[in-house]
């Protein structure tokens, strides 16, 4: 056998590589869509049921603050800025989870995988934004029943005391969850816990299954 014969075969069995690899990675592509998709079916669910619960808070949180200023005395002040600012950061929430839900159904498992793992990346990175503002509401929690008409005048110094430590907790637990949610902390069991309740598991699911795609391909 001469050289060109030589590589004359060793083309051929080239080419037939090639075209195996080829074949294997479409496939494989095709199992991974099937998988990430079906990971994120939780996440559409999570969404769907979180933006009816939100709908309904909402309007628990609205007709509260409209009885509240349509009766307004001084002694409401605490109530209706509490109220007014935990409102706001869930209205965010609620748009965050319509945000959410369309993103994920708009992710073609058809499409390219760079495209793919930047859809999921965005989806990633605005769930941890989104559990990132959801922590600011914590302190007002502490304060939503206080009123002026007993609160700091007629109650005792311990009280007075035992509310300013209170509420400045939860606004040192809110500001340092606000500072710890970002992404270089999803290697951290406690930080993916903590966001799993807004979605980050199925989603970082999804992104484990494409970095197969980046195994295989190496």
């Amino acid at each position: 056998m001469d050289n060109i014969e030589f590589i004359n075969i060793w083309k051929e069995q080239n080419l037939k590589i090639e075209k195996t690899l080829a074949i294997n990675k479409l496939l494989l592509k095709e199992i991974i869509g099937q998988k990430a998709e079906s990971a994120l079916k939780g996440l559409v669910h999570l969404k769907t049921t979180g933006i009816v619960a939100f709908a309904f808070y909402l309007l628990l949180l609205g007709y509260a603050l409209f009885y509240a200023i349509s009766n307004y005395s001084s002694a409401n002040n605490y109530f209706i800025i509490s109220v007014s600012a935990i409102s706001l950061i869930n209205i965010k929430g609620f748009a965050d989870y319509i945000k959410h839900l369309a993103w994920t159904k708009n992710i073609n498992y058809d499409g390219s995988i760079i495209e793919i793992q930047k859809q999921l990346s965005r989806l990633q990175l605005s769930i941890i934004d989104h559990a990132k503002i959801m922590c600011l509401q914590f302190p007002f929690f502490t304060t939503f029943y206080l009123s002026d008409n007993w609160f700091p005048k007629n109650v005792g110094v311990p009280y007075v005391i035992f509310q300013i430590l209170l509420t400045g907790s939860f606004i040192y637990f809110s500001f340092w969850l606000y500072k710890n949610h970002k992404l270089e902390n999803l290697n951290k069991k406690w930080f993916r816990n903590l966001i799993a309740g807004s979605g980050g598991k199925p989603v970082e699911k999804a992104i484990d299954f494409y970095k197969e795609m980046e195994e295989f391909e190496k």
